[in-house]
This record gives C-alpha cells, sequence and structure tokens, in this order.
C-alpha cells in the first residue's frame, strides 16, 4: 500500500514537506538575496512557471504533468513567474531585505488591493494570522490576469510560514484606479 502525506488530504503543506521534497533553497543560497520558493506537488498538466523564467531555473522535466523543480543557483528572484501560476504556489523569499525583515512576494487575488505601507495580517498556509507584515510594493498588469503581486515585509524568523496576507481594514473597498473609497459597508 502506498504511503499517503498529510498534504494529500489536508491540501498544506508544512515545512517539513516542503525540506522532504526538496523544495526550499538552501540557508547558504537563502543568504545570497531574492529567490523563488515553488510549493507545487500536484502532478497535472502545467508549465506557465518554466516558460515565465527568463533564467530557466525553473524546468519540467520529461512530462508536462512532472513536479516544476528550481535550480535555485540560477534564479536571481525576479518575480516573473509569480502571477503567472494558476495553483498560487510560488513566492520569492528575501530572507535578508533587512536586519530584522524578510521580504515575501506574493500572489493576490482579491479585491481591494492594500496599498503600500500598509499594515496587513501576515497569514500561514492554514490561513492562521502569524504575524503583522508592512506593504512594500503593489504590482498590478493586464499580463498579469487579475493577479496582483504583492511584496511583504516580515520579521525574519516568519520567511517560511507567511504564505498570504489580509487586510486590516477588510471593509474599505476601493476604486483600484482612482484609490478613493466608494462605499464601506460592515457585514
Amino acid at each position: 500500500m502506498e504511503k499517503t502525506h498529510p498534504y494529500e488530504k489536508t491540501g498544506i503543506l508544512s515545512s517539513a514537506d516542503l525540506k522532504r521534497l526538496n523544495l526550499l533553497p538552501s540557508n547558504q543560497r537563502l543568504n545570497k538575496g531574492p529567490v523563488v520558493v515553488v510549493e507545487c506537488v500536484q502532478e497535472i498538466p502545467c508549465d506557465p512557471c518554466a516558460e515565465a523564467c527568463p533564467k530557466k531555473a525553473i524546468t519540467i522535466e520529461g512530462n508536462i504533468t512532472n513536479i516544476p523543480k528550481v535550480n535555485f543557483e540560477l534564479c536571481n528572484g525576479c518575480t516573473l513567474c509569480i502571477s503567472c501560476c494558476p495553483g498560487l504556489a510560488i513566492f520569492v523569499v528575501n530572507k535578508n531585505y533587512n536586519e530584522k525583515e524578510a521580504a515575501l512576494t506574493l500572489p493576490y487575488e482579491f479585491i481591494p488591493l492594500p496599498e503600500k505601507g500598509e499594515i496587513v495580517s501576515g497569514l500561514d498556509r492554514t490561513g492562521k494570522k502569524v504575524c503583522r507584515a508592512r506593504v512594500e510594493k503593489v504590482l498590478t498588469s493586464k499580463a498579469f490576469d487579475h493577479c496582483a503581486v504583492i511584496t511583504i515585509a516580515i520579521p525574519k524568523k516568519y520567511w517560511n510560514t507567511v504564505r498570504s496576507i489580509k487586510l486590516t481594514n477588510p471593509v474599505r473597498i476601493t476604486n483600484q484606479k482612482k484609490r478613493k473609497p466608494i462605499f464601506a459597508k460592515k457585514f
């Protein structure tokens, strides 16, 4: 009988899973600067991440249903792969953003978008709040197909824990082009 892993039932990867599956860069590589982390473990026909990578750091060997492999030494953390992943499974980590913080760049498909400088909640893979985060950058483009790319600053110890954000003022609904409130209603 084939052994199943907890993430196969829950859909949630743990840090131990990421290490066991060799999905994390080495500490030495993390200390060099921004690098991609691809948390994709489903064998499905998908390859936009490999197509998006200008350095060819992400590859899918053999069958298109194989799991993407990352050559962390080739990756420069450009973030071009993040918005193209339909599974929202790609992140870029800069563990040495500054003395106390790591930067995490992640996909974001909700509205309203956060604004640069805004304080948000950093969430783990289960959606649980783990820390406060500061929005450093918000990128949007028609080429991103409605998936914004958000960079947040978080305490260094959460570089491999935080994988999403939650706005601290969820009733704020904004016209994203003008950044003016159009209405706010408590639910």
